[in-house]
Order: structure tokens, then sequence, then C-alpha cells
């Protein structure tokens, strides 16, 4: 497969990218919006097992509802998109039958060959982590689908502002997942940025490579 971007294509749009801070209220092409919402299904997770539900949040007025519960930050009214990542509160033997059985089902494989595998996963995240530990790793997978969001939007000239200014128990209460099997923990503004953010024109500032990366 050709590279899709040119790999200068993409340092340009991961410099051009920014924690916007005020959004236009144009909302976004109906393909582009397609095509990130499918970079969320794509995320990759620890195992496959996916813990989580990605809201979208249409609905002007719980959006409204949401923003006094986010440090009253525009972004959760004002941008295109609003997306909520919320994570599995406990992982069960069926979610691990569920994901395994889809898998046989749509590679065609044998059963039995991968059975050690299903029961890897059942030892390492049902069986061997606390309810506590679940949802830390559950957390940390919420992560990866977040950081694919906001790279693939870059990529696509989409701007976002990761969002954890927020009462995540609060928004968990808002949108009715008590008692769901799920819970917030994070949410992103997906949209395009206002041309008087001042914000957009500051120099990005990050440590040079020779503090952050090393080579062994």
């Amino acid at each position: 497969m050709n590279a899709p971007v040119s790999p200068a294509q993409l340092t340009s749009a991961l410099n051009w990218r920014y924690a916007t801070k005020a959004f236009d209220t144009k909302s976004l092409p109906a393909d582009i919006w397609a095509s990130l919402e499918e970079s969320l299904r794509l995320t990759p997770s620890s195992y496959g097992l996916q813990p989580w539900k990605f809201f979208i949040i249409a609905d002007p007025a719980v959006r409204a509802k949401l923003r006094p519960v986010s440090w009253n930050q525009p972004q959760v009214t004002d941008a295109s998109h609003l997306v909520v990542f919320a994570r599995r509160t406990e992982m069960t033997e069926k979610d691990v039958e569920d994901f395994f059985n889809q898998m046989v089902t749509e590679r065609n494989a044998n059963a039995t060959v991968l059975e050690p595998y299903r029961q890897m996963m059942i030892g390492g995240v049902v069986k061997g982590m606390d309810a506590a530990r679940q949802r830390e790793w559950a957390a940390r997978q919420l992560y990866i689908a977040l950081g694919q969001l906001m790279t693939s939007a870059a990529v696509l000239g989409v701007d976002t502002c990761a969002l954890e200014g927020i009462d995540a128990a609060a928004y968990t209460e808002i949108l009715g997942l008590k008692g769901s099997g799920f819970e917030v923990v994070v949410a992103c503004a997906v949209g395009y940025r206002a041309k008087d953010d001042k914000y957009a024109a500051m120099k990005k500032i990050r440590f040079p490579a020779s503090r952050v990366i090393g080579r062994i």
C-alpha cells in the first residue's frame, strides 16, 4: 500500500493542529465526519477488546447542560461535534466471548486453535484484574482512541480540543449512563477553529527530540 500522505504532509498536519479554544459554529461536511467516526471505530485496543463506547452529542440542549460541568468551556457548545469517551465499568467473560466469536466468524478461523487466546483474555482482563484495575485499563484504551481521533482530524484539516476539564461523574449522570455499564472519562470537541482564536497563531511549545526521545 502506498502511503496515503507523505511524511512531510503528516508532520505539517501535526504542527498545524493545536488545542482549539474558540470554534466556528459551522458544521463539518458529512463525509469528513463519517471518516472521523470510522477512525474511532478502527482504534486499536489491548487484546482488541474495545472496552468503550463513543457518544456523539448532537442535541444542543444536552450540550448546553454539559457546558457548566466543563468549566464553562465554549468548545462544548460551539464546536461542530462533541465526542464523549466512556469506558466499560466492568469487563466480563461475555465481553470476551462476543469479541472471540466475531473474530472466529469474520476470519473464518478455527476456534479450537484460538482457544488459548480466549483463555489469555479471560485470565488477563476478566479474572486477572479487580474492578479498579479494569477501570484504569479501560481508561488507558480510551486515550488511544482520543489520540487516534485527534491525529486523524489533523490530517483532514479538522480542529480538535481534548477536554479533560470536565466533571466526568456529572457527564455520566446527564447522559443517563448510570447503570448502563459505561462511565465517562474524557471528551473531545471537533470542528473548525474560529478566525479570532488567538491560540491558533501561537508557537507550538515542545521539548527538543534530544530530551524526549531516547535511542538504545
